[in-house]
């Protein structure tokens, strides 16, 4: 008799097994669809900011201050840009003329760190403000993320710009034509804004400018979300920026009535008439939620989702169309799976022109509806319409709104405009500082970008989730702080003395983690060994007085030392019995040009990220002049 020990497979079997593999395939494709989907809508940490707007809000801080005061940032027309008796006409006919002569406007736009950027000074000469504000701006938004940003380099780092305006490149195309030199082209290239920024950094991730007008910086958002959820990048740097150097778009512009006379954006109020041009720049720094808290990054809020679409053919090349702005928001909504329901505040485009406001609220009606109550705010009506950084600008507000959980009053805003309904809508216009705190429910917000190329723009945005990790102090910590010249560290380290006048809050263990690993090293090095906050102050006061002693290091720069070039990569351990002994060794190795790998120094500790002062950059003038 035969015997067989492995079972004859009947087709019952086989069926079964079948099922069991078509099954588990089924489970596996499914997990993968749902890994899809989940990453075509993960939420987006903004971890950084950095700004440049009117009335010398040069930081997140100074910016949120003029917010919060309820500030009119609009000034006259400076000598620097035109003269404007050569201009000016209060007659809305007058050709050649404008009927304004006050806008917003930054300072020293002439000025410039060409040496931090190794840019040579006649290269300097011919580059454009607008990529001189986004090579700072953008390195403070690092800075402020506590990253470094020459640990950037060959990363997968995504750069998107808004940017529109030319007149820079039109300046210097007035100069005879044996004036152009070898930079013109490079100084002033919309694309070579983002490319630079790549460039400057070793960024290997999609670099790219959107000119889109007035919406280009949120779309910029818009598409460095969708890089960062399809993998392209890992880490963005997302802005805008805009200049006023030439007198003849604001004359286009008054001969298309698209200005307010007064030179105020008065949105949502009855004597909205249009709206007055300003400079501005503003960088954020972005990364996939679950990336950002895995790093431990400071988060400062979550975008949820994005969208963008075009007006298509309305009533005019220029005018704005409802529906469409409908459909951005629901679009937007959708893909950061909200709720309208769930939206309570909405920063407006809100330009204060008598045919787009009633539309833009009508819009949002059809949307929000059903709501309970919305505050409505647009930015505009403090610093002006700032154009390809308008949308960027109105971004960094709420985020703003958001951590200091206040609403800022909406200023020239004093009789509703009679064209809107409001008494059917759900909608508030803040007048005073309002509370906007945290409850039980998350606080989301939306912004509105719309270009008069027809390109809009919609974002929601969700308060930060609360910090987890608590920090465990350490008995005793390493500060540093380094520049390029010795002047800058001199600066730098007032910056930050009075810096903890103001925040003596924040863990020394914090400040100490954000310096070392979220800052580049340059070779001006300062090294201070302290047991708390105010024995730190008190040493960066004795150094600023000139009494360098013990604790205190501190190392001038020698020839051939040059930028993050030591001796080799250090890895610092400390003796728990004898902590500053071994503290003092790291410190003796870093001022002598060491690079230090404060990495592994943290890897055992628990610290979070804090904002803390940015470089001192020391400009110098580069400045072309022309005749205007």
């Amino acid at each position: 008799m035969i015997s067989n020990s492995n079972p004859i497979e009947t087709n019952d079997d086989h069926t079964s097994s079948s099922t069991k593999r078509v099954y588990l395939a089924l489970k596996q494709l499914q997990a993968k669809i749902e890994r899809l989907e989940n990453a075509q809508h993960e939420p987006i940490a903004i971890v950084g900011m950095g700004c440049r707007f009117p009335k010398e809000a040069n930081n997140p801080e100074t910016f949120w201050h003029l917010l919060a005061s309820g500030e009119d940032a609009i000034a006259d027309i400076p000598l620097d840009r035109w003269d404007t008796q050569m201009y000016y006409d209060a007659n809305l006919a007058s050709p050649g003329k404008m009927y304004v002569h006050q806008g917003g406007f930054l300072s020293n736009l002439q000025d410039f760190d060409a040496q931090f950027f190794r840019i040579a000074p006649r290269e300097a000469m011919s580059l454009d403000p607008q990529q001189r504000l986004l090579l700072e701006v953008s390195w403070e938004a690092l800075e402020m993320a506590g990253i470094a940003p020459d640990q950037l380099n060959g990363s997968k780092t995504g750069v998107f710009i808004g940017i529109c305006g030319n007149d820079h490149w039109h300046r210097l195309l007035m100069r005879d034509v044996t004036d152009i030199d070898a930079y013109l082209a490079t100084g002033n290239t919309h694309s070579i804004a983002a490319g630079r920024l790549s460039y400057s950094l070793g960024l290997t991730g999609p670099s790219m400018a959107i000119d889109t007008a007035c919406s280009s910086s949120l779309v910029a958002v818009h598409l460095a979300i969708s890089s960062l959820r399809n993998g392209e990048c890992d880490l963005a740097l997302v802005g805008g920026v805009n200049t006023i150097l030439l007198p003849e778009v604001s004359i286009n512009f008054s001969k298309a009535r698209m200005l307010s006379p007064e030179s105020r954006c008065k949105t949502f109020d009855a004597s909205a008439n249009g709206f007055v041009r300003s400079e501005g720049c503003g960088v954020i720094v972005l990364r996939r939620l679950s990336d950002a808290s895995a790093l431990h990054d400071n988060i400062l809020a979550v975008i949820r989702g994005s969208a963008i679409n075009q007006d298509g053919r309305s009533s005019g090349l220029t005018v704005p169309n409802g529906p469409a702005q409908q459909a951005v928001i629901r679009q937007a909504l959708e893909n950061a799976k909200v709720e309208s329901e769930e939206v309570s505040y909405i920063e407006t485009h809100g330009t204060g022109t008598a045919l787009g406001d009633p539309i833009e609220v009508g819009a949002l009606g059809a949307v929000f509806g059903q709501n309970l109550s919305v505050l409505l705010g647009a930015v505009k009506a403090n610093i002006g319409h700032s154009e390809a950084a308008a949308g960027i600008a109105s971004l960094i507000k709420v985020v703003l709104a958001l951590q200091h959980e206040k609403i800022p009053p909406q200023i020239h805003f004093k009789t509703p405009n009679p064209n809107i309904e409001w008494k059917d809508l759900p909608f508030t216009i803040p007048t005073q500082l309002t509370p906007f705190k945290r409850g039980n429910m998350p606080r989301i917000a939306g912004v509105s970008s719309l270009g008069f190329s027809g390109t809009n723009a919609h974002v929601v945005v969700e308060e930060a989730p609360l910090k987890e990790i608590k920090t465990k102090e350490l008995s005793i910590n390493l500060f540093t702080l380094s520049a390029k010249s010795e002047k800058a560290l001199q600066e730098l380290v007032q910056k930050y003395y009075h810096f903890f006048k103001t925040h003596r809050d924040l863990s020394l263990t914090d400040i100490c983690f954000t310096v070392n690993t979220g800052r580049a090293h340059f070779n001006h090095r300062l090294c201070i060994i302290a047991s708390s906050t105010e024995e730190l102050q008190g040493k960066l006061n004795l150094f600023i007085n000139g009494q360098i002693t013990d604790p205190i290091f501190y190392s001038k720069a020698s020839q051939g030392f040059g930028d993050n070039k030591g001796f080799g990569n250090q890895t610092p351990t400390v003796n728990a019995e004898n902590q500053l002994e071994s503290l003092q060794k790291i410190a003796q190795l870093y001022i002598q040009g060491d690079t230090i790998n404060w990495s592994e120094l943290y890897k055992n500790e628990s610290c979070n990220k804090v904002i803390l002062p940015t470089y001192p950059f020391q400009r110098q003038r580069f400045w072309i002049e022309t005749k205007v």
